[in-house]
């Protein structure tokens, strides 16, 4: 059984603001964007409020039109929120999240063809029986790229499955698994809270496959907090889901379950503390880049140009299956590498960054089970 994980970044639409020239360009649009919805959501909006309400508007280019902003738009569907006198600033009329209906929406637009057709290629290259997607739009999505890109590459897949998650920006979690690799059941855990609000930034489902040996693999896919925001918050919040994560591994395992793999991008390096919960000691999961039948590439990392300080995607087994590894490695040609796409081989039909199939290379294993 191969097993890997592969965070596609969107497979036909995208989030527009996820598609700039670089990664700290867009990361303080979805921070305002974060913040400025957090605020909304308040019952009652005070005088510091509005001004900052005004303020994450105009942040976001709707401070003319509702639709005027390049990477956002403030629905107001019914009430208002705010009102633009033509003599005078915009002005918050709303008192609060009862007395309007909308939302800040972000626009979103078309995934570059080849880039598509280049993620096609890596899952067909990859040749997983069970494949972790990520940041995928929906399942309709998963369903529409098996259908017209992976199935004239021969690369069929049996069930294509995707949870609607909690990311607004249309980047969930799925599973796509060969004919002989039925699911048999799944646990959704989207509203897992921990008090404060959910838990999970998408979700952490529980697939349960079956291979054509009769076993069963419990696969946990995740996509834990991005570092978007202050670095204290988004840690902390990755380290709870991280935590989440590893008592239901623990819980399963209770249950008597053995054979199980979570993976996923973590969005953070082995030894950061927020990933403690997995890696640190106590725990039994182990990553499949340490393991001594992996076979890498001379890079560390998974995401852009494979550095050690981004290794962000995994594939941890238990103690189960860590013995039925039999080779595992990393899947860097639809990563760009570099400036000028010169820091290791790429497939040929990637001419220019925006080609890319994703920033993140694709990382898998064989088990014997």
């Amino acid at each position: 059984m191969r097993l890997a994980s592969f965070n596609v970044e969107n497979l036909f639409r995208r989030v527009r603001v996820m598609n700039t020239g670089s990664w700290s360009e867009g990361a303080p649009i979805l921070a305002e964007f974060a913040r400025l919805n957090a605020r909304l959501q308040k019952p009652v909006y005070t005088a510091a409020d509005k001004t900052r309400i005004v303020a994450g508007l105009k942040a976001l280019g709707l401070g003319k039109k509702d639709d005027g902003g390049e990477y956002a738009i403030l629905r107001q569907n019914r009430g208002h929120l705010i009102k633009r006198p033509r003599s005078g600033p915009m002005e918050v009329v709303a008192s609060g999240r009862g007395s309007w209906i909308g939302w800040i929406e972000l626009k979103e637009e078309a995934v570059d063809e080849t880039a598509t057709r280049m993620t096609a290629k890596v899952i067909d290259d990859v040749n997983a029986d069970v494949l972790a997607v990520i940041e995928a739009e929906d399942r309709i999505a998963l369903l529409k790229f098996h259908d017209e890109l992976l199935e004239p590459l021969n690369a069929r897949y049996r069930s294509a499955m995707l949870v609607d998650g909690n990311d607004e920006r249309g980047i969930d979690v799925g599973l796509y698994t060969k004919t002989h690799y039925p699911i048999e059941s799944i646990v959704s855990h989207v509203d897992d809270s921990n008090g404060h609000g959910r838990i999970f930034s998408r979700d952490c489902p529980e697939y349960l496959v079956r291979t054509p040996g009769g076993t069963t693999v419990l696969v946990l896919v995740n996509h834990l907090k991005s570092k978007i925001g202050l670095p204290a918050a988004s840690n902390a919040r990755r380290k709870e889901q991280a935590r989440r994560v590893r008592q239901i591994y623990e819980q399963r395992r209770a249950e008597g379950l053995s054979r199980i793999a979570v993976v996923g991008d973590f969005n953070d390096v082995p030894a950061s503390d927020p990933l403690k919960p997995l890696l640190g000691a106590g725990s039994d999961l182990r990553d499949v880049f340490t393991h001594t039948k992996f076979v890498g590439d001379g890079r560390p990392g998974t995401f852009g140009n494979g550095t050690a300080s981004q290794k962000f995607d995994y594939v941890l087994l238990s103690p189960a299956l860590w013995n039925k590894v039999t080779s595992a490695t990393v899947h860097r040609k639809g990563v760009w590498g570099g400036t000028n796409g010169t820091l290791f081989p790429h497939y040929p039909e990637m001419t220019e960054p925006v080609h890319a199939a994703s920033d993140h290379a694709a990382v898998s294993v064989d088990l014997a089970v």
